[in-house]
């Protein structure tokens, strides 16, 4: 026998009808994934080891999954007579899991499609998904379960920084100042004020400067660290943030979540605010959590800025454009050299 054969990571998958007669499925596994024998799955469904075995032949000669990515043998102690002997049991991961419970023809796979389907339509609908009660009840112990909570705080902080988003919130807050007159300009050159002093306080650039010094066409991706689809275009190049570090994203989420909150609630109290007031007041929270404080409106223009992330933009392009053309060349080349050693 294979000595090198690991034995399964523990974990468990529980289909159950909660008091409010909403269908819960519960997961729980040490490593990234659930791993379980066809034995397992035919408890799990209820349904026959043959029928389990039928779906998952279907779920690999359909192309729904690769199989050798999704099962792998790990040792398993089974009980035989008085002795316990270990064997290696084919093993198949969450993903061959939840493809079989779509095919099953059983009171449970009705059980997890209804689960399913009430799982994805609040996600099509809401655009998220949360287990309120798995967040709420956290690993404790020694567990080895593994606990998303940090990893969610973090992306809704970056939902929560997003331009538009900040945008949006910071246009209702403004709405509440004694002296507020609705107007796109007076709006926008608020926002662009706070924009740059919360920048400032991350990376010591304002808004423009940032995208003045590091859109750079020489650089990989023009020098963009995060952008929308699978390459740099001309919409990610005039957005401050897509020239963030890591560390420089993780700080300004934080801070615009926190002053974000500190608005809100300043907004709720009701408290009488005019429009000079929300720059003192983030000034003063921005000294409070000991940041740079940023004075004036910096050296560079929003409009110069952009200008220089286009003409960036346009050389990037090029060189973008004559790379593709050299790849799809040599490529084009290696093509008419294959068939031509065929011929031979």
């Amino acid at each position: 026998m294979d000595e090198k054969v690991a034995t399964a990571p523990a974990g468990e998958f529980v289909l159950f009808q909660s008091a409010d007669g909403r269908v819960r499925l519960e997961c729980r596994f040490e490593s990234d994934t659930l791993w379980l024998s066809q034995a397992a799955m035919s408890a799990l469904y209820q349904i026959t080891p043959q029928a389990i075995t039928q779906h998952i032949k279907a779920v690999y000669a359909e192309g729904e999954l690769a199989q050798s990515s999704t099962c792998k043998d790990y040792l398993q102690v089974q009980t035989e007579g008085a002795r316990e002997i270990s064997r290696q049991i084919r093993h198949y991961n969450l993903s061959v899991i939840l493809s079989v419970g779509y095919r099953v023809r059983s009171a449970r796979g009705t059980q997890f499609r209804q689960w399913a389907t009430q799982t994805l339509q609040e996600y099509v609908i809401k655009g998220f998904v949360m287990d309120d009660v798995r967040l709420k009840n956290p690993p404790v112990g020694q567990s080895v379960v593994p606990d998303y909570f940090d990893e969610m705080l973090e992306r809704i902080r970056d939902i929560r920084a997003s331009e538009r988003r900040v945008y949006l919130r910071i246009k209702d807050i403004f709405a509440m100042a004694a002296d507020y007159q609705p107007s796109d300009k007076d709006t926008a050159r608020f926002f662009q004020a706070i924009q740059n002093k919360l920048h400032y306080a991350c990376t010591g650039l304002t808004a423009a400067e940032i995208i003045a010094q590091r859109a750079d066409a020489s650089q990989p991706d023009m020098g963009l660290t995060s952008f929308k689809y699978d390459n740099v275009r001309k919409t990610d190049i005039t957005i401050a943030k897509n020239y963030l570090r890591e560390d420089e994203i993780d700080q300004l989420n934080r801070i615009i979540s926190m002053w974000l909150d500190y608005a809100e609630d300043q907004t709720k109290r009701r408290q009488q605010i005019f429009l000079k007031s929300w720059q003192d007041k983030l000034e003063q929270f921005l000294n409070f959590n000991e940041l740079d404080i940023l004075q004036g409106a910096g050296k560079t223009s929003k409009k110069d800025a952009d200008e220089k992330a286009c003409q960036q933009y346009e050389q990037f392009a090029e060189q973008r454009r004559r790379l593709k053309e050299a790849e799809g060349a040599k490529s084009n080349i290696e093509a008419l050299r294959a068939i031509a050693q065929k011929k031979d």
